[in-house]
């Protein structure tokens, strides 16, 4: 029997009068035709009245976002204390950056990216010898658009360094054009490659040529239109040949969602390739590269769990969540890697294993306890040798170095500790700091508090609270609540430089582990995937209410910001509580959470998800996707809606219908908590973004959360020296 919608989507636009303050005037909003398209989808009638926006390309549509920006920029622009703020923020980045990655090691080669002041990029810098050599300019994007659009996405180098396949990609769209670089010459060679996004490079050991994933010719055909991000296979590329020639390795068959990657293990014979469909599970094939016929066999295929592997030495060592959520390394030999021969080698430890490495022929291991990082190092034999003593509680990570080298790098930070990168000698023993950012703030004055809440079925979930030092629990403090639980991504402490300009402000800054992250491993991430999605919406709404239970803050002093799969968390947060937030900061956001799997690649995240096609996970689906759960007549909360006109990751279109229905929705006092939108144009979901527009985004954020919290209404509080 059919169920009528009680899904139905919004109605007509509506006139916005927005007349107090600072030389506000009265706007109208662009009007959004409400053309409705109905389906039945598994017995439910749903209408959607704003589709049309999905068509991003059409004239009707562009008109309609220009207007939506104008009077999103009319809005923040009007406050001096923006200028403040963006002047704050360039004076913070006219440093240069922190080294990153952490210096890659290459035969006797050095590789790291750094920007320098006045820079929109990173800049590829080689050093020959140590680290801290002379250094060669290799890559510097800064030179390849005026406007900084133009960045590159990728880097993969030969063993001995002296070759590097690169990705230039245009507007951070992210669909990748490789090339190949000399590294002794500085020339590039005739091996120029499209269609390389998110690619994976496997550099044969005698460098004549690579295995990479590369995605469908859409000129060619032989894909559905708008399917051209889907089905990426995996192909040998001989260096000096012509890409469309180049061999099919691996792929065909498989489903368009299927992800793959491939890369060559230390001891330059193994070759693996990684596949899969869906996050919490993968199959894993070997290429013998001294085998003339390159045969792909299995290694493990079918487990409901992750593998990864390595091998040196006539062993393969992998890690694995099988039988091990918090996972566990094994070893086994390389020339019969059947389950009987697997020997445990690292048990699960007390926390997650989030990383391992094997230098000096030692596993150098980092493992997460309540969202701090601990490094060990061990012997391959699963000898416990020794801890690295971290500067405090924080995050490291990026741990690099050779298989049979000497050096470990890493970086480290916390909330009140700069980015710093280490170099730890795994013979003497010696930890040295090789780079720090430069901080212009006396640290001390901020403190972290970890606090626990318990979410609705009462399950405890932990979050830091970072303030200045002196903080008055009054409830009325202006305080920024951020979360993400999705896609077992663990929310450690980070140091943040535009961060300080909110502490020094008064304000108070929260951030929720949440469920589907990877805080406490694959039980956690599962606990708020698919079926059990809503579980991070509750133990988010739980954090809220902690924070003004216990007079941190109160729901007018409350705002809430998250990206991507946190700007879902956003759109059902204040769908399902409105009351309980003051202001919206929701960025990139997946919200139709019916049709996320039609729009750009939304299908290869079904397996966190689930999809619409399915008729219980669209029953589950139905009950959260927040454009569904619109109601009209009912008090928003304030709510700027983020997005880039490039994002080819998650569609601007989640963020535009959204943007039109919540404003014939809405009854809030527009003058009060309007909803504004802002598509940003030449990027896209944020990768390769320059620092300039990075800069202009930061302070539009600050100045819609100190605008909406009041805080420039306090003449006490100092933003920036504009109060």
């Amino acid at each position: 029997m059919r169920q009528t919608a009680r899904y139905l989507l919004g109605a007509a636009g509506v006139l916005l009068l927005l007349t107090t303050g600072c030389g506000r005037g009265r706007i109208v909003y662009p009007e959004a035709k409400v053309e409705p398209v109905s389906e039945v989808l598994h017995g439910v009638e749903v209408t959607d009245n704003y589709r049309w926006l999905e068509d991003t390309e059409s004239p009707e549509v562009q008109a309609w976002i220009e207007k939506q920006n104008k009077i999103t920029r009319r809005q923040l622009d009007r406050f001096p204390q923006r200028e403040a703020i963006l002047a704050r923020l360039k004076a913070m980045y006219d440093e240069p950056s922190l080294i990153h990655p952490d210096p890659c090691h290459k035969g006797n080669r050095y590789f790291f990216w750094q920007r320098q002041p006045g820079q929109n990029h990173s800049v590829l810098y080689m050093t020959r010898g140590h680290w801290d050599g002379n250094r060669t300019v290799l890559l510097d994007p800064n030179t390849w658009s005026k406007d900084g659009s133009v960045s590159c996405d990728y880097t993969h180098i030969t063993d001995d360094g002296t070759l590097m396949a690169y990705g230039k990609v245009e507007g951070g769209n992210e669909n990748a054009t490789l090339y190949v670089l000399d590294l002794d010459t500085g020339e590039h060679l005739r091996d120029t490659i499209p269609f390389t996004r998110w690619c994976s490079v496997a550099w044969l050991p005698d460098k004549s040529g690579f295995y990479y994933t590369r995605y469908p010719d859409p000129r060619q055909g032989g894909v559905a239109e708008g399917d051209e991000f889907y089905y990426v296979k995996m192909y040998f590329h001989a260096l000096g040949t012509d890409w469309h020639n180049d061999p099919l390795v691996w792929g065909e068959g498989k489903p368009k969602e299927y992800l793959c990657w491939a890369g060559v293990a230390p001891d330059r014979r193994h070759l693996f390739i990684t596949g899969t469909t869906d996050w919490n599970k993968n199959d894993v094939h070997v290429v013998d590269l001294e085998d003339p016929a390159r045969e792909i066999r299995p290694v493990v295929e079918g487990y409901d769990a992750n593998f990864g592997f390595t091998a040196i030495d006539g062993m393969f060592y992998f890690e694995t969540t099988l039988n091990a959520p918090r996972r566990a390394v094994y070893r086994c030999p390389a020339d019969d890697p059947r389950p009987e021969n697997w020997q445990l080698i690292l048990a699960e430890p007390d926390g997650v294993l989030r990383d391992w490495t094997i230098i000096n022929r030692q596993f150098v291991v980092h493992v997460m306890k309540d969202a701090y990082s601990r490094l060990f190092i061990y012997s391959l034999d699963g000898d416990l040798l020794k801890e690295i003593e971290l500067p405090t509680l924080g995050s490291a990570g990026g741990l690099s170095g050779e298989w049979d080298g000497t050096e470990l790098f890493f970086d480290f930070s916390s909330w009140a500790y700069p980015d710093t990168v280490f170099r730890h000698d795994m013979v003497t023993g010696e930890l040295e700091v090789i780079d720090r950012l430069k901080i212009d703030a006396d640290l001390t004055q901020y403190e972290t508090r970890q606090v626990w809440t318990t979410s609705k079925d009462g399950t405890r979930v932990p979050m830091f609270i970072v303030a200045k030092k002196g903080l008055v629990l009054d409830g009325a403090n202006p305080t920024e609540l951020s979360g993400y639980g999705g896609f077992n991504v663990s929310m450690q402490p980070g140091f943040s430089r535009p961060r300080l300009i909110w502490l020094d402000a008064g304000g108070v800054f929260a951030i929720a582990c949440l469920r589907g992250g990877g805080e406490y491993g694959r039980e956690w991430h599962e606990a708020g995937r698919r079926e059990h999605k809503q579980n991070v919406f509750d133990d988010f709404i739980a954090a809220a209410e902690y924070l003004i239970a216990e007079q941190y803050t109160n729901p007018d002093r409350l705002a809430i910001t998250g990206g991507s799969n946190g700007g879902l968390l956003m759109g059902a947060a204040f769908t399902q509580r409105p009351d309980l937030f003051r202001a919206v900061i929701c960025g990139v956001p997946l919200l139709d959470m019916l049709r996320y799997h039609k729009l750009t690649v939304g299908d290869i995240w079904s397996g966190e998800y689930g999809t619409a096609d399915d008729p219980e996970q669209f029953r589950t689906l139905l009950a959260y996707s927040p454009y569904q759960h619109v109601r009209p007549g009912t008090a928003y909360p304030a709510i700027l809606m983020k997005t880039s006109a490039q994002d080819t990751r998650v569609a601007p279109a989640h963020a535009l219908k959204m943007t039109a229905l919540l404003q014939a929705s809405t009854a809030s006092d527009p003058n009060e908590r309007p909803i504004l939108l802002h598509v940003q144009e030449k990027t896209g979901h944020g990768s390769g973004r320059p620092l300039e527009m990075s800069l202009g985004l930061m302070a539009d954020d600050f100045t819609w959360l100190m605008w909406q919290l009041g805080m420039f209404d306090d003449g006490k509080r100092d933003i920036c020296g504009c109060n």
